[in-house]
């Protein structure tokens, strides 16, 4: 292993602390950050352009999400073998180029219009993002201190939510801004006017994940050619159990356990949230906006999390994380409540604030559960990764509340996931070896 020295890292420095060898490393780790948090908020903007297109309901809707967020519990644990063998370098290059893959059968689901084949290239892009995450999220928290790894992620996971701010914007220009045609008026539609439709709808698709597939073999072949340090998990100087203790497996750890349901959890309301809220925000009861123009408010709720997470890294050097943790989801369980009681501005703007609340979560669950795991560490990663396919299962179960019920009163589902957090932030992450 490269013998590197191991200096101090705090997330507030990382602008102006140019020498410490970390600096490059975490820079570029950035980079990926953005990029999958940009394709992930992607989805919000295909979910109502897809519905329209192939006159789905919002059960069949948010089966876009369950294909995307299975593939994290599907490809989690095996990525997490594969980063032990090939390292976290080797493990974020493979991931680039299967996530580039699956913006590439992007083009023939369109062109087929083939909503089976857009859920496959789903799973494709979910698997190599999926890939990114098990070796880029414990990575950064190795870069560095231990007791600064909540902040330090917090800071890198700003800029994924950077790239969950713009891609609503992206999407409104580029996907809605078509005019999807109702099925009545697909009907009337002669057979050379069907498919001069159809090829107009394709390309609306196509052409934005045309380039998302070359931007990624891009950074894939950029981060081939550069230097990363060689750190391992199992390194002594990197990681060691809290209190000594070793376990045979990561399952053996209690607050970690509990952390990748509260990761299950957090997601599951995120996604939830996300997908939802252009036929949200179209409600005549809530906005009344077009989509195209609803889409652009989902960029509030993702520049939430952006802006949160840049305070949170500089609150949580003072605060203790889970105290942080449980106060936001707090929080959030109430402003959900809210927009569900409500109508008009103080509904949509009740839940469009929920992403502020949001901007910790992630990295804060993730660095409480895995801290203290030493050489179960990428094991932990992997569990706690796959733990994200509650975004393949919360959106739909919400789904078919909405179905049933109507979409504001099936927003009680994150209110749920919200209410566990608070119990893991304030308890349960407690480590028990």
């Amino acid at each position: 292993m490269a013998n590197m020295p191991h200096t101090t890292m705090t997330s507030d420095k990382l602008a102006d602390n140019a020498k410490n060898p970390y600096f490059g490393s975490l820079a570029a780790l950035t980079s990926l950050f953005f990029i999958w948090g940009f394709i992930t908020s992607l989805n919000d903007i295909l979910i109502p352009h897809l519905k329209a297109v192939f006159t789905l309901n919002y059960a069949q809707a948010m089966l876009i999400q369950f294909c995307f967020f299975t593939a994290y519990f599907v490809v989690s644990m095996p990525s997490g073998y594969l980063v032990e063998r090939i390292g976290f370098k080797g493990g974020i290059i493979t991931g680039l180029s299967i996530a580039g893959l699956g913006c590439l059968f992007f083009y023939p689901a369109a062109g087929r219009h083939s909503y089976p084949l857009f859920l496959a290239a789903f799973f494709v892009l979910a698997s190599g993002i999926t890939l990114l995450q098990v070796a880029a999220n414990p990575y950064v928290t190795i870069l560095g201190r231990p007791e600064t790894a909540s902040s330090r992620l917090t800071m890198t996971q700003a800029f994924n939510s950077l790239g969950t701010t713009i891609a609503p914007y992206f999407g409104a220009l580029f996907i809605l801004s078509a005019a999807v045609k109702t099925a009545d008026e697909i009907k009337l539609l002669s057979v050379e006017e069907l498919s001069a439709y159809q090829a107009a709808q394709a390309a609306v698709v196509q052409n934005p994940y045309l380039v998302l597939a070359a931007v990624l073999f891009l950074i894939a072949g950029i981060f081939a050619a550069i230097k990363l340090p060689e750190v391992k998990v199992a390194d002594p100087h990197v990681q060691q159990a809290a209190d000594g203790a070793v376990h045979k497996s990561a399952w053996h750890y209690r607050h970690l356990v509990l952390g990748a349901v509260g990761i299950f959890v957090y997601v599951g309301a995120e996604v939830s949230i996300g997908s939802f809220l252009v036929n949200y925000l179209a409600q005549p009861a809530i906005s009344g906006l077009a989509e195209h123009e609803a889409a652009k408010y989902v960029s509030l709720y993702w520049g939430g999390a952006m802006v949160g997470r840049f305070v949170g890294a500089i609150v949580m050097r003072n605060i203790r994380p889970g105290k942080v943790l449980a106060f936001n989801a707090l929080a959030a369980s109430v402003l959900v409540v809210a927009s569900m009681a409500g109508s008009g501005p103080v509904a949509m703007w009740a839940i469009l604030a929920v992403g502020l609340c949001n901007s910790v979560m992630f990295p804060t669950l993730f660095s409480l559960a895995v801290n203290g795991l030493g050489k179960n560490t990428g094991q932990g990663s992997g569990i706690l990764c796959a733990a994200i396919v509650g975004g393949a299962i919360v959106p739909v179960v919400q789904g078919l509340f909405a179905d049933r019920f109507g979409i504001q009163p099936a927003f009680f589902i994150p209110v749920l996931c919200y209410l566990y957090i608070v119990y893991y932030g304030w308890k349960g992450h407690r480590f028990v070896s």
